[in-house]
């Protein structure tokens, strides 16, 4: 089997609009399991009904800003707001794959019965890894099947670095609407509770500016820096133009030199001179007495990989940002400090 066929494969139009419909359910069954968890998780001592309820409303902020950011919001069938990870609804992509279907069929007039079924398969769902293997094997390369494939089996888009840089801002503002979905929650939480405090508010600000800055807008900005300079070398005919999985390897390197290595002390530098002052708070501590780098901090860049994906043209990657991103949102909700930390 080879991997390019597995690619194509999973960036099937039918199969990622198939993983953007399950999205939504992962993301209340995920966010609902944890926050049961982390209810009862805690010390016998602490307000497990006001931890709960903190839980309940942090969580289903954090869910329903990443949902509305992502897929958009109708009310009454009217669209209010654009989503930013907007599909075409099957039945259209269905419609559009028969046409295709068509189209070939009327042309090439194939007799090989193999063929007919997997191309008649392609009308109504999606085909499978053999299903690929023989259709790249048996159609002969011509424009008629550079045609079909186009819309049944497309290529991974291969961006450049202005096609990049509006998928870094796209992607930015994919991690902006949950971090902040997850501040306003927190406050409304702690409100709701009457555990409200400028300190837990200022908390909440600094640590949204910590998963933000941090784990998703730096690490972005790094990525479409290292791509532009790899094609800027290549335009210079000092490399050669890179290939999907090279753009991967050049935009992760991009993202550790900017994201993880800079993204923490710029984001607890902002903290420090810009958020403790608005709060009354002091600013001449340590950059790190608040809130260090640790192993989840790590872990969270799993996130940016995801982005490297999305931007190196893996496409089936993703759907599976706005989970990554629900928790950034939840620790910004639930401000966490985590050097001398109080309970939250």
């Amino acid at each position: 089997m080879k991997i390019q066929t597995i690619a194509k494969f999973v960036d099937q139009p039918v199969i990622l609009n198939k993983l953007q419909q399950k999205m939504p359910a992962a993301l209340i069954g995920i966010g609902t399991a944890y926050g049961i968890y982390d209810t009862f998780a805690h010390s016998k001592n602490e307000n497990k009904l006001k931890r709960g309820i903190k839980n309940a409303i942090i969580i289903s902020s954090t869910i329903t800003a990443s949902l509305v950011g992502a897929r958009g919001l109708k009310i009454s069938g009217r669209k209010i707001i654009n989503g930013l990870m907007e599909t075409t609804p099957l039945d259209k992509l269905l419609e559009k794959q028969s046409k295709a279907v068509n189209h070939f069929i009327s042309n090439k007039k194939p007799q090989d019965l193999d063929l007919l079924n997997i191309l008649n398969k392609a009308r109504t769902s999606h085909l499978s890894l053999k299903d690929i293997e023989t259709l790249s094997a048996k159609l002969p390369q011509d424009a008629d099947r550079e045609s079909l494939f186009k819309v049944i089996l497309p290529e991974k888009e291969n961006l450049d670095s202005k096609e990049i840089f509006g998928e870094i801002k796209r992607l930015s503002l994919l991690g902006a609407i949950p971090v902040g979905g997850g501040i306003a929650g927190g406050i409304v939480a702690d409100s709701v509770t009457g555990t409200s405090s400028k300190k837990k508010t200022a908390d909440k600000i600094k640590e949204g500016f910590y998963q933000y800055f941090a784990n998703i807008f730096l690490c972005n900005v790094g990525a479409g820096a290292a791509l532009y300079a790899s094609e800027q070398l290549a335009k210079a005919k000092l490399i050669k133009p890179l290939k999907p999985a090279q753009k991967l390897v050049t935009i992760l390197s991009g993202i550790t030199a900017t994201g993880i290595i800079g993204g923490s002390f710029i984001a607890n530098y902002l903290s420090k001179k810009l958020i403790n002052p608005l709060f009354g708070q002091k600013t001449d501590h340590k950059l790190y007495d608040e809130r260090k780098p640790e192993l989840t901090d790590i872990a969270l860049h799993a996130d940016d990989i995801a982005t490297a994906g999305v931007l190196s043209g893996f496409k089936w990657i993703e759907p599976a940002l706005p989970l990554m991103y629900f928790v950034s949102g939840y620790r910004a909700g639930i401000g966490y400090r985590n050097v001398n930390n109080s309970e939250n």
